[in-house]
């Protein structure tokens, strides 16, 4: 083995001397995570050029400067139009809260930058909109504008996508679909501002549902059409956060309270345009859950199952085999013939939450070299960000059925 590996060194080729420079506003939770996948893509694939961690920005100057030592980031920005305008950056990786995600994509894209784009990608759909005519208005330049939705990176989840298209589950007939946390069970949970409707839109249907709708319409290759939705807000009010909010939560005050603006919980029935019904539920209020997203598609040829929390892993089912010997089975997502895995580690050996984040950037490098189509695009979010409007409005009129704008 020691021999293979001195060989394979041997007749490598050397890395790339051009690069990509990246400029990323925001440094918490996934400012964390995209730096991740950023700082480890050129590492592992064999990238026509090399990303660069040029710039980082955060309202916080010693903040920002922590995160920019911490991650590996060579210069710290405390205003995202610095960053933007600065020579050493070609993508802007908008990793803020929602409120701003229009303005930072649209102002780097008139300013020349590629961009990535954390999800969901906006607020409204008028934002997302505006954001999609940019997009289109930059692509005509060889720009490219792409939304961050890193689950769809999951290999595991590729291969799904794969064996759907082959046409090994036939026509679909069912869509099933739940996000489960339970971050917010606690009525002492400060208020951050992914609890406050001005900053993240939404509250557990933006922040979680965005990702399983994107997953329902990219492994069944289709759009949802209409919906019909419940949603609730359990705890009316918490704790104002006192200071700068960690990951999800932070420290509480334990005087002052404020009014949650957004939804603990959503739940939505659903068609997609083939006529197969999906359904879905997005929570962070499931005491004992974690990070439990799970997805079952039924088509009437066989059945495919996904965890989240069991990553590397696809469930299958072929119902054209005999009923004496069918029945799901373990498909291990660890071969080198598996999406992504050929740059990783032998068979059997997992990977983890932060690799989609790598495949991701490695993605999105060979998108702009390759001068291929983005995705998934801008236009992707848009359709995300439609349905999500549509659970909303039919949540707001007592669960009427809602067409989802085309």
């Amino acid at each position: 083995m020691a021999r293979r590996e001195e060989s394979e060194q041997e007749t490598e080729a050397p890395p790339p001397t051009a690069t990509l420079g990246v400029g990323m506003v925001g440094y918490a939770f996934m400012g964390a995570a995209h730096s991740q996948g950023w700082r480890t893509a050129g590492h592992v694939f064999d990238l026509p050029v090399r990303p660069a961690l040029a710039a980082i920005c955060g309202r916080d100057r010693t903040a920002v400067e922590a995160a920019a030592a911490r991650h590996g980031w060579a210069a710290a920005e405390t205003d995202w139009r610095a960053l933007i305008a600065r020579d050493d950056v070609q993508l802007v990786d908008i990793c803020t809260p929602g409120d701003s995600h229009a303005e930072i994509a649209i102002a780097a894209l008139e300013a020349g930058k590629h961009v990535l784009c954390e999800k969901p990608l906006a607020n409204t759909v008028e934002e997302a909109e505006a954001m999609v005519e940019a997009a289109e208005r930059a692509a005509a330049r060889g720009q490219v504008a792409i939304v961050g939705f890193n689950y769809r990176k999951v290999p595991a989840l590729t291969y799904a996508r794969a064996m759907i298209e082959e046409g090994r589950l036939g026509a679909l007939r069912h869509v099933r679909a739940t996000y489960l946390q339970d971050w917010l069970v606690d009525p002492q949970s400060p208020l951050t501002w992914r609890l406050q409707r001005e900053r993240a839109g939404s509250g557990a249907l933006g922040d979680l549902g965005a990702h399983i709708v994107d997953l329902a319409q990219y492994l069944a290759g289709e759009p949802l059409v209409g919906v019909s939705a419940v949603s609730e807000t359990f705890v009316r009010d918490r704790p104002v956060l006192s200071g700068a909010a960690a990951g999800l939560s932070g420290v509480a005050d334990s005087a002052a309270r404020g009014a949650v603006t957004v939804d603990d919980a959503a739940l939505f029935t659903g068609r997609m345009a083939s006529g197969a019904l999906a359904s879905f539920e997005v929570t962070r209020m499931a005491a004992g859950r974690k990070n439990a997203l799970r997805l079952e598609i039924n088509g009437e040829l066989g059945s495919i199952a996904f965890d989240l929390e069991r990553l590397n892993e696809l469930s299958f089912h072929d119902h054209t085999e005999p009923a004496t010997s069918a029945g799901f089975r373990r498909i291990l997502v660890t071969e080198p013939q598996h999406p992504y895995l050929e740059a990783w580690w032998p068979p059997g050996h997992g990977l983890g939450y932060e690799h989609t984040f790598v495949h991701q950037a490695r993605d999105v490098v060979r998108t702009i070299v390759e001068g291929r189509a983005p995705v998934p695009s801008f236009a992707d979010g848009l359709q995300v960000q439609r349905v999500l409007a549509a659970v909303e409005e039919s949540a707001a009129k007592n669960s009427v059925h809602t067409p989802v704008a085309p």
